[in-house]
């Protein structure tokens, strides 16, 4: 059985206000079922992170559950006995896999990765996978009939095991009156093509950019992180998040967003020797976590990138005429040299999840940035 937590999570996610690029959505749904009919058996929420199909996701299972629905259209009403179970993460009419997921606040939803935390440790893959004996632990509660609605959830879909979505496809293949699943993948392309030809996708992808902005403009004010946001400044944030505008406020509030120049100072001084590694590890010790840093320095080369291929940045906030002259002398680093970095980053990250010292993989990333 599902369990949410707090309260105020299932308040954050189950009963939050209906993301408004998706109210199109979201009424093509619910009048589907107020007319009595019924939903595809088994849907899929699929995209890049930052879109809101979680948060759309687990507000339509709360509605499809809530006893009330017929008299409440735009969302679960909150208060029935159904919603209640949810509050409190009891509901027995729910299922969610991995075992690990669970609902949490709109604010955070599909964005940690993208935010950052102080907290270097991740949710590693292992603890995401969706095993063949996850599935089988299902037919139960799929299988048994006569109970009113069931819905089923599997988040990171992506990450089932080969065994586990073959197990998966005797339900897609044998839908059971009354029984709904919902698959949410970021990475829809992992999918078995043998999954995704049985599941329904839901149109969540697409967003306006005039919505977006309104969105996010609302979202952050004025200032951000007590520093005036232009217009400029908003797009720049959209375009960054490509385009999803729950990660491109998550971005605007990371604490690195507002350290990038000082990363690309860094990078040049280390580059020229003006700096040591050592200076240089001790110092971004002292100002972000080490998962913060790599996720500083992976926007940062795809900027470093465009430069090197002579292409427009998309970061037109800071300056990078010290770079571009670098290029003028031939001596920026070829694509193959970004790629390795790229990489490192990447193996920096499981290794913190094999408790690998924090200082040990700063003092390592610092050499091999000193290198690029």
């Amino acid at each position: 059985m599902e369990n949410i937590g707090a309260s105020k999570t299932a308040d954050d996610i189950y009963f939050a206000p209906l993301l408004p690029w998706q109210q199109a959505l979201w009424s093509q749904l619910t009048d589907r079922v107020t007319r009595q009919q019924t939903l595809p058996h088994a849907l899929l929420a699929a995209g890049m992170q930052g879109m809101g199909k979680r948060a759309f996701v687990w507000r339509l299972v709360a509605w499809l559950l809530c006893r009330e629905r017929a008299t409440h259209p735009q969302g679960a009403c909150a208060t029935c006995e159904s919603c209640q179970w949810l509050r409190s993460g009891t509901h027995p009419s729910l299922q969610t896999l991995p075992l690990i997921s669970m609902p949490v606040s709109i604010d955070n939803i599909e964005t940690k990765e993208k935010a950052g935390k102080k907290n270097t440790k991740t949710t590693s893959n292992s603890a995401l996978k969706i095993k063949v004996d996850d599935i089988r632990a299902l037919q139960p509660f799929i299988y048994q009939g006569g109970q009113g609605l069931r819905i089923c959830v599997l988040d990171h879909a992506e990450q089932m095991t080969v065994a586990a979505a073959n197990a998966l496809l005797k339900t897609l293949e044998e839908p059971q009156a009354q029984v709904h699943l919902f698959l949410i993948s970021d990475s829809p392309a992992q999918l078995l093509p043998t999954i995704k030809s049985r599941v329904q996708q839901l149109a969540l992808q697409m967003i306006e950019p005039a919505v977006a902005m309104d969105y996010v403009t609302q979202a952050l004010g004025a200032t951000v992180n007590r520093e005036a946001v232009s217009p400029a400044a908003l797009r720049q944030l959209i375009q960054l998040a490509n385009g999803a505008p729950l990660a491109a406020i998550a971005l605007a509030n990371a604490p690195w967003y507002s350290k990038r120049a000082l990363w690309l100072t860094t990078w040049l001084a280390l580059r020229s020797g003006k700096r040591s590694s050592v200076a240089a590890s001790d110092y971004w010790q002292s100002q972000l976590s080490i998962i913060e840093f790599i996720q500083l320095s992976e926007l940062m080369l795809l900027d470093i990138r465009r430069v090197c291929l002579g292409l427009a940045v998309l970061q037109q906030d800071i300056n990078w005429t010290a770079l571009t002259s670098d290029q003028a002398d031939g001596s920026t680093p070829d694509d193959s040299a970004i790629e390795a970095f790229f990489h490192r980053l990447q193996q920096s990250k499981v290794a913190l999840q094999q408790n690998v010292q924090e200082k040990f993989a700063y003092d390592k990333l610092m050499q091999e940035l000193a290198r690029l």
